[in-house]
C-alpha cells in the first residue's frame, strides 16, 4: 500500500503530469487517424524517449497506447474505418447509430464505456497482477489455438447478416490468413511469385479496404441522383434510457476485457468480440444488433479499453509483451535500461506503480477531453457526400501509404474495396471475414507449435485442462444451434401430426 500511494507521488509531480497529457492526446489523435497505429507512433517517438527520464517516458508512451483505444472509436463511428483490429466490432453498430443522427449519443456511450472499462481493469490491475500474471502463465500455444476456435465461432453471431453467409466470409479471411511466407518451413503460400504478398497481407489494408473504399462505392451508388440530408443529431450526451441500457454491458464487457486483454495474441481484439458476441447472444432482441444497439457500442469498446491496460500485467509483471504495441513498450523499457519481469516490482516500485497509477489520471483526462469534442466530431455528419467521400479516400490513401511506405498496398487496399462493395451488394457482411483473418494467424501459427510440443499427437489438445474446457465450450457453441433447430422441427412435426386428432375432437 505504501508503494502504491507513493506512485500517486510519482504521477502528480509535474513532468510526469506533463507527459501525461502529450501521451493521451497524441494516442486519441493517432486513433482518429486510420493507418497509424499506437505500435508505430512508439516506433517512431522511440529515439526522443531516450533523452527522457524513463518513469516520464513510460507513462507517456502507455498514454499513447489507451488514448488510441478512445480516438479509434471516432472513425469507426462517422467513417466506419476501423483504424485497429479491436475497432471491427464497434463499426456495426456504431456506424447505424450515426446513420439513424445518433453519432453523439454512441460516441458518448463509447467514451463512458472506454473509462469505466478501463478504470475497472486499473483498479483489478493494482490488487491482483500477480495473481492473473500466474495464471496466464498456464496458457501455451494449445490454449491460445483453442481459444482461437472459439473465437471463429463466435463470429457467426455478429453483424446483421445470416450465419451461413457469415461462416463463408470467415472461411475466406481464414484462407487470406495463409498468403505469405510460411514462418515454420518458408514455403510461399498464395503469392503467385510476387515479393510483396510473401510478407503476407497487412491487417490495416484489408480492413479499409473492406470497411474504407468498399463503404465509400457503396454509399455514392446508393445516394446517386438522391438530396443528401444532414445527419441530425439531438444530443451528444447519452440520455438516461441510453445509460440504463448500456451498463449491464458496460459491466460484462470490463470483466471480459480485464481477463482476456491478459493474454498475449490478440487480446482486445478477442475481448471486443467476446464481449459483442454475450451481448447479443444474451438479449432478449438479438435482431437489433447489427442496426443500432447501444450494447453493440459499449460492449466491445469497454472490453477493448479494459483490455488495453490489462495488458500491461504480463510486459510488466513477466515482461511478456501481449501484442505489438506492448512489443514496442518492451522495447522501450530496454532501450531506457529498465528489464521489465518480476523483479521490477523489487527494483524499480517507482516506475511500476506510477505507470499504473497514471492510467487513473490519463483516463480522466481522456474522459474530460472526449466527450466534450464528441459535438464537434459529429459535424463530419453534416459534410455532404460529394466532399466526404474524396476526403475520406484520401484519409484511407495516405493511412495505408504511410504503415510500409508502399504503393503496392494502395492498390491492394482498392482490390479489397471492390470486394467490399461487391460483398455489400449481394448481402455479406465483410466483418466476419476481417475477424476471421486476424484470428486466422493467432489459430495457424499455435495449432502447429501445439503439435510440435505433442509430437504430432492432436489428442494433446483435450488432455490439457484449459484447453480441453475451451474445446468442450467450442462444441456446445457450435452443438446448441443444431440441438435447437432439431426441437424446432420435432415441435413442427408433433403438431401437424395432432392436427387431424385436434380438428376430429372439435367436430
Amino acid at each position: 500500500m505504501t508503494a502504491f500511494l507513493d506512485g500517486f507521488a510519482v504521477v502528480t509531480q509535474p513532468e510526469n503530469l506533463l507527459y501525461c497529457l502529450v501521451g493521451v492526446v497524441i494516442g486519441m489523435l493517432i486513433g482518429v487517424l486510420p493507418g497509424l497505429g499506437p505500435a508505430a507512433t512508439m516506433a517512431i517517438l522511440l529515439p526522443i524517449v531516450v533523452t527522457v527520464d524513463p518513469v516520464a517516458a513510460v507513462i507517456m508512451l502507455a498514454g499513447i497506447y489507451y488514448g488510441a483505444q478512445y480516438g479509434g472509436t471516432i472513425t469507426s463511428v462517422l467513417l466506419r474505418l476501423p483504424g485497429e483490429a479491436s475497432s471491427v466490432v464497434t463499426v456495426f453498430d456504431g456506424f447505424a447509430l450515426a446513420k439513424q443522427g445518433k453519432a453523439g449519443t454512441a460516441l458518448g456511450i463509447a467514451a463512458i464505456g472506454s473509462f469505466v472499462g478501463a478504470t475497472v481493469a486499473i483498479i483489478a490491475l493494482s490488487l491482483t497482477a500477480p495473481l492473473v500474471a500466474s495464471f496466464a502463465l498456464d496458457f501455451g500455444p494449445a490454449e491460445y489455438a483453442a481459444l482461437a476456435l472459439l473465437g471463429v465461432l463466435l463470429i457467426a453471431t455478429i453483424g446483421s447478416g445470416n450465419s451461413v453467409k457469415a461462416l463463408i466470409a470467415a472461411a475466406v479471411g481464414l484462407l487470406l490468413a495463409t498468403v505469405g511466407r510460411d514462418t515454420f518451413s518458408g514455403a510461399e503460400r498464395f503469392t503467385f511469385d510476387s515479393l510483396q504478398l510473401a510478407e503476407g497481407l497487412d491487417f490495416v489494408v484489408v480492413a479499409m479496404g473492406l470497411f474504407g473504399v468498399g463503404e465509400i462505392l457503396y454509399n455514392l451508388e446508393e445516394r446517386h441522383g438522391k438530396a443528401h440530408v444532414p445527419a441530425t443529431v439531438s444530443n451528444v450526451w447519452p440520455s438516461r434510457k441510453d445509460l440504463n441500457q448500456a451498463k449491464g454491458a458496460i459491466g460484462r464487457g470490463s470483466v471480459i476485457g480485464f481477463f482476456l486483454g491478459v493474454l498475449p495474441g490478440g487480446g482486445a481484439v478477442m475481448s471486443s468480440l467476446a464481449a459483442y458476441a454475450t451481448e447479443k447472444r444474451t438479449s432478449k432482441t438479438p435482431e437489433r444488433f447489427g442496426r443500432g444497439a447501444i450494447e453493440g457500442v459499449a460492449a466491445p469498446e469497454t472490453a477493448n479499453n479494459a483490455a488495453a491496460t490489462s495488458s500491461f500485467i504480463p510486459l510488466l509483471t513477466l515482461g511478456i509483451p501481449a501484442n505489438a504495441s506492448m512489443g514496442m513498450l518492451f522495447a522501450a523499457l530496454l532501450v531506457l535500461g529498465v528489464t521489465p519481469g518480476p523483479q521490477l516490482l523489487e527494483e524499480r516500485p517507482d516506475l511500476f506503480w506510477g505507470v499504473v497509477n497514471s492510467m487513473y489520471v490519463g483516463n480522466l483526462i481522456l474522459l474530460a477531453l472526449s466527450l466534450p469534442l464528441v459535438g464537434i466530431f459529429v459535424r463530419i455528419l453534416r459534410v455532404r457526400p460529394a466532399i466526404l467521400a474524396p476526403i475520406t479516400v484520401l484519409i484511407t490513401v495516405l493511412g495505408v501509404y504511410t504503415i510500409n511506405n508502399s504503393t503496392f498496398d494502395i492498390f491492394v487496399m482498392i482490390a479489397f474495396g471492390v470486394v467490399g462493395y461487391l460483398m455489400k451488394k449481394t448481402g455479406f457482411e465483410p466483418g466476419p471475414m476481417v475477424l476471421a483473418f486476424v484470428l486466422g494467424a493467432i489459430l495457424e501459427d499455435n495449432v502447429r507449435r501445439a503439435l510440435i510440443i505433442f509430437d504430432g499427437d492432436p489428442l494433446g489438445f483435450v488432455t490439457r485442462p484449459i484447453s480441453g474446457t475451451i474445446l468442450a465450450m467450442f462444441l456446445v457453441a457450435a452443438l446448441l444451434p443444431l440441438l435447437r433447430l432439431a426441437h424446432l422441427r420435432l415441435r413442427r412435426r408433433t403438431s401437424i401430426a395432432s392436427a387431424p386428432e385436434r380438428e376430429e375432437s372439435l367436430r
